[in-house]
This record gives C-alpha cells, sequence and structure tokens, in this order.
C-alpha cells in the first residue's frame, strides 16, 4: 500500500476567514501556470468529522483536479467534531464555499462554475452543502462530487455489522455520535445527516464512486436514486469487494488506477458540461 502526498505541479497558500468568530484556514490549490476562468472546486477532507486536515487535498482526487485540469481548490480547515460538533463544520465549509464566489476574480475561477467536493465525511459535507446552498440561493454550485459519501446516521444493510477495512460499524457509530452529540439517532436536519432529504430537487449534477464492500455502498446509491428521481443528471461507478478510501490508500492498485482515471474522466466531462450562473 502506498499513500501519495505530493506537491508537484502545484503552488498553494493558505488565508483565513472569520466563521462565528473563529479563524478557519483556507488551502488554496492552484496550477503552476493558472488561467482565468478556470473551475473552481471547493474540497472538503475526510476523516469522519472528527480527525483529517486539509492538506489530504494532496492525497486525493483534488490534486488531479488541479495537475490534470487546471481547476482551483479551496480546501477548508474546518474544526473537527471532538471539540466542535454540527453544525460547525457545515457553516465553515459553506463560508469557504461563499467566500469563493466573492473571491472569484482574485482566485481566477469562474464564478459560474464553482463546485464542490470531498470523501467520505467530506462527501457528506458535500452533499450539505449543496443543500444548504440550493436552500439559501446565495451561491449556486454547477457540479457535486461526493465520493463514498458519509450521509446516514442511521445503519443501513452495508454499514450494519460491517467489519471491512479503514472504516467500520464501530467507528461509523463513534463518529456520528460525536458529530451530533444529543442529536445521535434523533430526528436531524438534513444538512446534519443528508440521507433524511426528502427534496433532492435543484440540486447540482452529481459525480461518485463507491464500492460494495464498504459502509457507505448503500446510502451512496441511495442518494444517487433520489437525485435521479428528482431528474437531476448524475453517474455513479461501483467497484467491486474494495474496502472505503481505496482510491487514496492504494491508488497503484489495478482498480484504484481504474477509479481515479474514471473519475478524471467523468470531470473532464463535467468541465464542458456544468455551469451555474451566479
Amino acid at each position: 500500500m502506498a499513500i501519495h502526498f505530493s506537491t508537484k505541479g502545484i503552488k498553494h497558500k493558505t488565508v483565513h476567514i472569520k466563521v462565528n468568530g473563529r479563524s478557519v484556514p483556507l488551502l488554496i490549490l492552484a496550477p503552476e501556470a493558472p488561467v482565468d476562468h478556470a473551475p473552481g472546486v471547493l474540497w472538503i477532507h475526510g476523516g469522519g468529522f472528527a480527525t483529517g486536515m486539509k492538506e489530504m487535498a494532496y492525497m486525493g482526487r483534488a490534486a488531479d483536479l488541479v495537475r490534470e485540469h487546471g481547476a482551483v481548490v479551496v480546501a477548508p480547515g474546518y474544526h473537527l467534531s471532538i471539540l466542535y460538533p454540527y453544525p460547525t463544520a457545515l457553516l465553515e465549509c459553506y463560508a469557504a464555499l461563499k467566500f469563493m464566489l466573492q473571491h472569484a476574480e482574485e482566485l481566477h475561477i469562474n464564478r459560474n462554475q464553482i463546485m464542490v467536493g470531498g470523501e467520505s465525511a467530506g462527501g457528506g459535507l458535500t452533499a450539505a452543502v449543496c443543500m444548504l446552498a440550493r436552500d439559501r440561493g446565495e451561491v449556486n454550485v454547477a457540479f457535486q462530487m461526493p465520493l463514498y459519501p458519509m450521509l446516514d446516521q442511521f445503519d443501513t444493510e452495508s454499514s450494519r455489522d460491517n467489519h471491512a477495512r479503514i472504516w467500520n460499524t464501530r467507528r461509523n457509530h463513534m463518529a456520528w455520535q460525536l458529530y451530533l452529540r444529543d442529536r445521535y439517532h434523533k430526528k436531524v436536519s438534513p444538512y446534519a445527516s443528508p440521507a433524511t432529504q426528502t427534496d433532492y430537487s435543484n440540486l447540482p449534477p452529481a459525480y461518485t464512486f463507491v464500492c460494495t464492500a464498504e459502509p457507505f455502498y448503500e446510502e451512496t446509491l441511495s442518494f444517487i436514486r433520489n437525485l435521479q428521481d428528482a431528474g437531476i443528471e448524475t453517474k455513479v461507478d461501483v467497484y467491486r469487494g474494495m474496502y472505503h478510501a481505496f482510491d487514496m490508500m492504494d491508488p497503484d492498485h489495478p482498480t484504484g488506477q481504474e477509479a481515479i482515471e474514471r473519475f478524471n474522466a467523468y470531470f473532464a466531462y463535467a468541465k464542458t458540461r456544468y455551469f451555474a450562473q451566479n
């Protein structure tokens, strides 16, 4: 297993924004030779809401977007649930999305092609941020990429009694308890647990991939079906037998390579197709 963490071909800087009195760092990744009107991507790291860091953008698909597609990525260092439960992470990520629109010219991004993506808990926050953006009407998101997203605080067929590598039932329960605290296993807003959403209309087009052995398999497919039923254009790639975050943990594995190639191919398609007026 090899974890890739390279800054080659990427220039970076960190800025800070204030959200509810707290300073939130934003890691901004851009191509070494930037062009104007690039796709702007808010990329949200995973870690079960409780761990992880903004620099994980270098390890996963966010770096591909910069190197391969000329996108500008903004990765928020949101406060983690071990000290700051819901809604802290959501509000900080949403504030980062607004920052992108407000500073689109400075960032060299196309204000009409602002996208959101992330892995795992970052995928769950991706879905929640897009729902919040739709409902508030302050930023129109062109495209979303919630990769193997953490969406449902309740067990599904794939998250119940799951003992797979990297993420499993025990870790999932602990993470949701820490994130929701006294709201755990109670009725919550879709912004907290996006699987509770009942209105999928006017959400952005979506791409994701997921594997069959991991806890989030069922909730990912359910999310995609709900978007499709609402008439939203979606694409999901399913990989047999792999484990959670396999593309990050083992990118040299043939299946990891396939997932990375198909992700990049779909983003190339999305870059020419998905825009939202801002």
